[in-house]
């Protein structure tokens, strides 16, 4: 095997073991995470308090918009190596006033400045550049509440953030996850970052307090200015501060100039459901295409997760791999083909060539990818008026670019690390004053016209893998929405192996591998949340379901 192809395995691997290597707090019965259960409304996101502070606004008479501002800006500080006001993401809404479905695109655009060159061969240090402050993006999620918030909301901004401050000012207890992630990334920190996470130079450790003074500081000026804290005022000047002595592209410029995007989301009916999910910019769409390869195929017959339909998926999920590699592109600039890529017609010519007995490999287009990092989170909210909000929010990698910029407690993303640099110029790459492309996959099911189920998971290249996944259990197997977030999962991983959770059993493992599939055995793939709602004869809801994924250290509570 090449080296570069080995090493890309290796990194793949790496990712979603640690993501989900098992700890005392991560090793308890996935019989241990409920059901939740309410009558108001339903939150489930990555962490207790994040979900607490979405109820809270619930309870104050907002809605799941404002709700959802709030828990962005708790995970923000409970799980700040993962999302925030430095970070991007994919929002997709449901507005039960009109009836409408929309996303709202917060990944922004790539700094006008930026040079993809740095980012290749042979420019020295070019993988250190992906890494560091050469590949910070406009940072888009504090535009994104706002425009959420001006245009939805029924609360005050500056209430929605109360939760958050004070849990940066006053600090919480830390996991023994959070302690091990940030004990991983410490050496680099800034001695400046040091002096927040750690203690005489050392991290802070599990079961210590976590204060964040200086972030506290920012969510007030982001609740007292709205977003121009960050797109032009103090929070951008100083974001602008630290690129210029850090040799990032990202300038006050960029910030100035960012817009959240609201985008019409792309849809396909599944077996009399409407399953919807973001558009381009987006690269969300791969994901219903293996829902349209799967419909060709009786999955309730073939039997969950047997190996005649994991063998069915892993070839469906290959495919739609290669489609997103081959495909994904700026809408405006150049779009992938949907109207053929999500056609009935399409799926019956790709399934013929699927051979039911044995695997084929996998030969991708002339493109080189770089593995999407795994540290991301998502979120679910729906309020008593039936309004919904599924969001995936991210820094990139665990702290991003590892650049916290000076007096803010802000971690800025290293969004561009995710590009396509091979061969230069192709659609993924790093074109400067480009929307940046994501692969995050909010998706919201719709039964008899009416939102039924909302739900989206992290993962990098694993999402758009995960969520289809949970879609057939619903529908397929009719799990509730519990049982589909636990179920194991498969992934497509390149260069040409098949990710399965250790819960499926060894035998099937054997038979996919005599089927010509290499198999890797992983403890978990993402860290999924999810909601359904049930209505009354006039369309009212009247009862929201809710789960956390047991592989994180999420809570799903309903209202």
């Amino acid at each position: 095997m090449p080296v570069k192809q080995f090493a890309l395995v290796f990194v793949t691997i790496w990712f979603v073991f640690v993501s989900c290597k098992k700890t005392s707090e991560t090793s308890r019965s996935v019989e241990d995470r409920d059901l939740a259960v309410g009558t108001k409304g339903m939150v489930s996101a990555a962490h207790p308090l994040a979900t607490q502070a979405g109820l809270n606004v619930l309870k104050a008479g907002g809605n799941a918009f404002d709700a959802a501002v709030a828990i962005a800006a708790t995970l923000n500080v409970v799980e700040p190596q993962n999302s925030g006001i430095g970070g991007y993401g994919t929002i997709l809404i449901y507005d039960a006033g009109s009836g409408k479905t929309r996303f709202l695109d917060s990944s922004g655009k790539i700094p006008q400045k930026v040079d993809s060159d740095v980012f290749r061969s042979p420019t020295p240090n070019y993988r250190e550049n992906r890494r560091g402050p050469k590949a910070v993006s406009t940072p888009g999620n504090v535009n994104a509440w706002w425009a959420m918030s001006s245009e939805y909301g029924r609360l005050k901004w500056p209430k929605l953030f109360k939760d958050a401050i004070n849990a940066a000012e006053q600090g919480f207890e830390m996991s023994e996850r959070l302690a091990r992630t940030i004990e991983n990334a410490f050496p680099d920190f800034s001695e400046y970052a040091r002096t927040i996470y750690g203690r005489d130079d050392n991290p802070l450790g599990s079961g210590e307090r976590l204060l964040q003074k200086d972030l506290s500081r920012s969510l007030v000026l982001i609740a007292k200015e709205g977003a121009r804290a960050v797109y032009g005022g103090k929070l951008g000047k100083a974001i602008d501060k630290e690129m210029r002595e850090s040799g990032g592209f990202l300038s006050i410029d960029d910030l100035r100039a960012d817009r959240a995007e609201w985008w019409e989301p792309i849809h396909i009916n599944y077996r009399g459901y409407t399953v919807v999910t973001a558009s381009p910019p987006s690269t969300a769409f791969p994901s219903l295409i293996r829902l349209g390869l799967m419909s060709r195929f009786d999955n309730a017959a073939l039997g969950h997760n047997s190996t005649a339909y994991l063998h069915r998926f892993a070839e469906a999920t290959k495919h739609a791999f290669w489609c997103r590699l081959a495909y994904a592109g700026d809408p405006e600039i150049n779009p992938p083909p949907l109207k053929r890529l999500l056609s009935e017609k399409y799926w019956k010519e790709v399934v013929k060539e699927i051979d039911l007995k044995k695997s084929k490999p996998f030969i991708p287009p002339n493109v080189v990818v770089n593995t999407e990092g795994k540290n991301t989170t998502h979120f679910v909210v729906a309020d008593k008026w039936g309004n919904i909000v599924s969001a995936t929010q991210t820094l990139g990698n665990s702290f991003g670019c590892r650049i916290m910029v000076e007096g803010t407690g802000v971690w800025l993303n290293n969004s561009l690390a995710y590009c396509t640099f091979e061969p230069k110029g192709n659609p993924m790459d790093a074109h400067a004053g480009h929307r940046k492309l994501s692969g995050d996959c909010p998706t919201i099911v719709f039964k008899e016209g009416k939102p039924w189920a909302a739900l989206g998971t992290p993962g990098g290249h694993t999402i758009g893998q995960t969520v289809p996944q949970m879609v057939m259990n619903l529908i397929d197997f009719g799990m509730d929405i519990r049982k589909a977030i636990i179920a194991p999962r498969i992934s497509f991983s390149e260069p040409d192996r098949i990710l399965i959770e250790n819960q499926i059993s060894a035998s099937i493992l054997k038979e996919l591998q005599e089927m010509g599939h290499t198999i890797h055995e992983v403890r978990g793939l993402g860290n999924a949340h999810g909601l359904t709602i049930e209505y009354d004869a006039r369309g009212k809801p009247v009862r929201f379901k809710g789960a956390a994924d047991p592989r994180g250290m999420g809570l799903a509570k309903g209202y």
